[in-house]
């Protein structure tokens, strides 16, 4: 295909509104690390995720309560499974923040991106192609030494191990998001999966042995900043997904522990070299898992051109 005929709908295509929306979210989602690293010096993990999404599902709900009336049974399910997985990603990725850098968790947490293939492969039995599995074996290289020394001897802390897993909610989140985007509202949807999180969140409070805070307006700040930080990042994906792919928006999700990385250096941290190494590891393989090879790209065009003709 030649420069002429390609070269304007792919310029158009990149400075989409949806994109520049992602763009945007990303950046705001990058800075939120440190901020929940601060407020975990005022409460639990936990409390702190369910304020914090009790919040985001309030400002949600004050602009599209007249919408919440039609709320389908479907709607519900889809928000409530969504819900799940945000409270599984957030609260553990808040677990691990009270005793790692907010930088290292940014890093850690973008493992979610090569998951996506990894965790269709074990739970949907779809195996991934060739840049998928590089960039997995380049996520796991990048880990172990973002990790120090001793990840090499696979031997993570424990604020590590709870991140990681935290990537692989994430990553769920990101499936199901796909998943139900354009079937559902998603002013509906995002209130449901919000106060889904946060109802979890404080139910989890007592078996985890929290004790509920003491009142704090650094606290009570936090929660309602990174709350409606929350209710913007929920709403733009659901929002953005429907007419961004998949692809597009992980490729963009990607940007995330940079802008995290940026932050964290500006507040005085810093990651040794090799842990920078692994860093990049990380974002290299964000990059890669969700580059297609020459035939991926013809499949994909042929398939789109059979769409489109029925």
């Amino acid at each position: 295909m030649s420069p002429n005929t390609s070269s304007n709908p792919v310029r158009l295509s990149r400075f989409s509104k949806a994109e520049c929306v992602l763009v945007l979210i990303t950046m705001i989602w990058g800075g939120t690390f440190l901020l929940v690293q601060h407020a975990m010096t005022v409460s639990g993990p936990m409390f702190f995720v369910g304020l914090r999404f009790a919040a985001a599902a309030l400002i949600v709900a004050l602009f599209s309560w007249r919408h919440l009336r039609e709320l389908t049974v479907f709607e519900f399910k889809a928000g409530a499974f969504i819900g799940v997985a945000i409270m599984l990603g957030y609260g553990l990725q808040t677990v691990g923040l009270q005793t790692i850098p907010s930088s290292q968790s940014a890093f850690i947490t973008a493992l979610y991106v090569p998951f996506v293939p990894l965790l269709q492969w074990l739970v949907l039995g779809r195996r991934p192609g060739l840049m998928p599995s590089i960039g997995i074996m380049l996520a796991f290289t990048g880990l172990m030494l973002l990790s120090g020394p001793s990840g090499a001897a696979l031997n993570f802390s424990p604020g590590e191990i709870a991140t990681l897993i935290s990537a692989i909610a994430i990553a769920a989140e990101i499936i199901l998001i796909s998943t139900y985007a354009g079937q559902v509202d998603v002013r509906r949807v995002t209130v449901v999966q919000l106060a889904t999180t946060a109802v979890l969140s404080f139910l989890l409070v007592v078996p985890t042995g929290e004790l509920i805070p003491d009142f704090s307006w650094t606290l009570l700040i936090t929660a309602l900043g990174l709350g409606a930080a929350s209710a913007a990042i929920q709403v733009a994906m659901n929002w953005a997904q429907k007419s961004v792919s998949p692809t597009r928006a992980t490729l963009i999700y990607a940007g995330e522990p940079v802008w995290a990385g940026i932050v964290g250096r500006i507040a005085g941290e810093r990651l040794p070299a090799i842990a920078l190494m692994g860093a990049g590891l990380i974002v290299a393989a964000v990059i890669v898992s969700e580059l297609k090879t020459k035939a991926a790209r013809s499949d994909a065009e042929t398939e789109l051109e059979r769409e489109t003709q029925g």
